[in-house]
């Protein structure tokens, strides 16, 4: 009769208590950021439909929104503006009294002490276009001409009040353009998100309808291949050359291994965020009963952490929250 094995790693695996003792990577409230809608011209939250449970606020449900995210322990909210109006200039996202700003006051005024609060610097939600930047004579989207844009935008969001600004635009040079002009200013303790590696995916479709989209084509030249790992990892380091306090991979379930080679490099801390389409996904798995809905969010969400995020924007943050206490 065979002895059987001597190395059995089962063991670590064999009660509830064992398996919590031994486990090698673990979720925290502290670590999740929700992203956040807010529409002007609305009084009550407006449902997302291919987002189900997540709405556009109004600045009152917002408000309560955040109080419910701080109380949970969340680590912060990143906001995203809808106005009203829209033009090939963005005017909206440098305007004082413009959605995303007034938005940012609010929450600072409610939560500005507990979370850090984050908001979205980018055009893409405040021109006709829907592009990320300014546009050309020919209507290419100009990099330099949006990198003006954009350190116009970040004055504004940090006298606003946010504590750090999400470039998620992907131009060229946008770190080093935003931490120039916010030193200029005097904001030297208004932290810089870049989002470095994000890549030109499907998985952001729920988003647009989020946004109220009006893009047309698409954003491939100044957004990454999908197929290109190396160079996810040359524009994260590029953004931390030029002063990112931390970096973003984006998606995140599709391309764990440009931010597990993030993490194993990085000198500053790496985000991950969890897309519309990703969120969208395993919501409608679940409503149709073909996966178990609470294993499915943890699992996804620790699935990124182990990769080696050290935050992750999530729109489960707040309910996720509440299961990790």
């Amino acid at each position: 009769m065979s002895e059987g094995p001597t190395i059995r790693p089962r063991r670590l695996r064999s009660t509830p208590a064992m398996r919590r003792l031994v486990s090698e990577t673990r979720l925290h409230p502290a670590e999740l950021v929700l992203p956040m809608f807010v529409r002007e011209g609305v009084s009550e939250p407006v449902p997302i439909t291919s987002m189900p449970g997540v709405v556009n606020h109004s600045l009152d449900s917002l408000r309560r929104a955040v109080v419910e995210a701080a109380e949970a322990g969340i680590g912060g909210v990143m906001l995203f503006g809808i106005p009203s109006h829209k033009d090939a200039f963005g005017s909206g996202a440098t305007d004082d009294g413009g959605i995303l700003n007034v938005a940012t006051r609010a929450v600072i005024e409610e939560v500005g002490a507990s979370i850090v609060v984050q908001t979205d610097l980018c055009l893409d939600e405040f021109t006709d276009h829907g592009h990320c930047g300014v546009l050309d004579a020919r209507g290419r989207v100009d990099n330099d001409a949006s990198l003006e844009r954009y350190r116009d935008m970040a004055v504004a969001q940090a006298t606003a009040g946010s504590h750090l600004l999400g470039l998620s635009g992907m131009m060229d040079g946008q770190v080093a353009a935003v931490r120039d002009v916010l030193d200029q200013n005097g904001f030297t303790d208004t932290a810089i998100l870049g989002y470095a590696a994000k890549y030109a995916s499907a998985f952001y479709g729920p988003f647009r309808e989020a946004v109220q989209s009006s893009l047309e084509g698409d954003r491939r030249s100044y957004q990454l291949d999908p197929g290109n790992r190396r160079e996810g990892l040359r524009e994260v380091m590029l953004d931390v050359e030029e002063g990112a306090d931390v970096v973003m991979v984006k998606p995140a379930m599709s391309y764990l291994d440009v931010l597990a080679d993030a993490a194993a490099v990085s000198t500053v801390p790496v985000w991950a965020y969890q897309v519309s389409g990703e969120y969208s996904m395993i919501e409608a798995a679940a409503a149709n009963g073909w996966i178990d809905r609470r294993r499915a969010i943890e699992e996804s969400v620790l699935g990124i952490k182990r990769a080696g995020a050290d935050a992750v924007l999530t729109y489960w943050a707040t309910e996720l929250a509440g299961w990790l206490r």
